[in-house]
């Protein structure tokens, strides 16, 4: 038996977690992988089975798997999601829980395996068609991506699924069926049952020639990658602002792929061609003074100070209060803002009076005197000066001596907070990486 397709994506000593299903594709490749095991005793592999709780069939797939598992001595563990269709449909939905619990399960160095087909392959092609995607969607699936610091590998991509079938009954082994698949309402499975028999019925090589296809549109996406990225991170600062006002004296094609790749770099979904326009109408051309936003599913998109920010949800703290009773001790923050640190070998602020408590708060109003500025200011315009956008001057940590705002941290300190003599304190925020 040959293992070659598995030899280019892995070394000798891979650490390989197989998504495991206990489908037929799923488990030819746990069986490709045993075997080969057995020629490369330190490879290892493991298997995760994703629990989706939406067949009444489900405990005992998840138990196929375990026993499937133990008898070829993989290590194998079952992880249960929870699923919900309302937003983006039951398809998309239980994909992304099911990757979302996959990587979430990694240990540094090892690689996911998945077990996608060359039919596979050709039925996501289709369906980007079906949604008139452009190259990046029509690339399909690649046979190795990165996801952060782990590579996400499909071995089996060049395989039909008539060839996963042969090798399964070669070798006698045992997979279930999902009744789902046979639920033509889903897309997939409507291509699969009643439209790519005829198509390959007529020609004979259409998904092998549909993976061409696919791998040529993510050729070109990769060579505008590499085209567009030295512009790109020119144009984005360290938090992953995207400075706008060049994109508008560019071409609508060159303008598009670099705002598509900087969403792709903050962890958004690719937008269509129509939502891209109305970033340029609606958001980098709106007038100067307005405060333009998009919401693109759970994200929002937001200009200020000729940047745009991808912003995923963020409550307000407006209402939240924390008292420091010990300065001895780190006080931590809500929503993973970090922690607060008082530093008393620098006397910037000056100590509290014995009747005074130190309160941290997110939200502050009225006029202001800052050390080291002249006169007053509003507090609306004292955000503006220090170049701090809206949706983040509610989740900044202010700190007050009772009802007094004495500073905030590493921005600036009121007149009431400054230290007049070497008794003082400073105080930092460690903000959470």
């Amino acid at each position: 038996m040959s293992f070659s397709h598995l030899a280019s994506l892995l070394t000798p000593d891979a650490r390989c977690v197989l998504a495991f299903s206990g489908g037929l594709d799923s488990s030819v490749l746990l069986h490709q992988l045993v075997s080969w095991q057995r020629q490369l005793p330190q490879l290892r592999v493991r298997a995760l089975h994703v629990h989706h709780g939406l067949s009444p069939n489900a405990d005992s797939w998840a138990s196929h798997c375990l026993q499937t598992c133990q008898q070829w001595q993989i290590p194998c563990e079952v992880l249960r999601v929870q699923v919900d269709g309302h937003a983006k449909g039951i398809e998309a939905a239980a994909r992304e829980a099911r990757y979302q619990a996959l990587f979430q399960q990694l240990q540094p160095g090892e690689h996911l395996l998945t077990a996608q087909h060359l039919d596979d392959q050709c039925e996501t092609l289709l369906l980007a068609l079906k949604r008139g995607s452009g190259p990046a969607g029509l690339a399909a699936m690649p046979i190795q991506r990165q996801v952060g610091e782990y590579s996400h590998l499909r071995p089996l991509l060049g395989l039909s699924r008539q060839q996963l079938e042969a090798y399964a009954a070669e070798y006698r082994l045992r997979w279930i069926e999902d009744e789902s698949n046979a639920d033509s309402r889903y897309d997939r499975n409507f291509l699969r049952q009643q439209i790519l028999p005829l198509l390959q019925a007529r020609w004979p090589h259409f998904s092998a020639a549909s993976a061409r296809s696919a791998a040529l549109c993510g050729e070109q996406e990769q060579l505008l990658d590499e085209l567009l990225a030295e512009q790109l991170a020119q144009l984005t600062d360290e938090q992953g602002a995207l400075h706008f006002p060049p994109l508008l004296g560019m071409s609508e094609a060159r303008r598009h792929a670099l705002l598509r790749r900087w969403i792709a770099q903050q962890g958004g979904a690719m937008p269509s061609r129509e939502a891209l326009k109305r970033i340029t109408d609606e958001v980098m051309q709106s007038r100067e003074d307005a405060n333009p936003s998009l919401i693109f599913a759970a994200c929002t998109l937001r200009r200020y100070r000729q940047q745009l920010f991808w912003l995923k949800p963020q409550p307000s703290l407006s209402q939240h209060s924390l008292t420091w009773h010990d300065r001895k001790q780190l006080l931590r923050l809500p929503d993973d803002l970090g922690t607060l640190q008082a530093n008393p070998a620098i006397a910037t602020l000056r100590q509290p009076t014995e009747d005074e408590s130190i309160n941290v708060c997110f939200q502050a109003s009225g006029y202001h005197y800052l050390l080291g500025r002249a006169g007053g200011r509003e507090m609306k315009k004292l955000w503006q000066e220090l170049g701090v956008p809206p949706w983040q001057r509610e989740r900044i940590p202010l700190i007050y001596y009772n009802q007094t705002l004495i500073c905030a941290p590493g921005l600036f300190i009121t007149r009431e907070g400054a230290a007049s003599d070497e008794q003082g304190w400073q105080a930092l925020w460690l903000q959470q990486q």
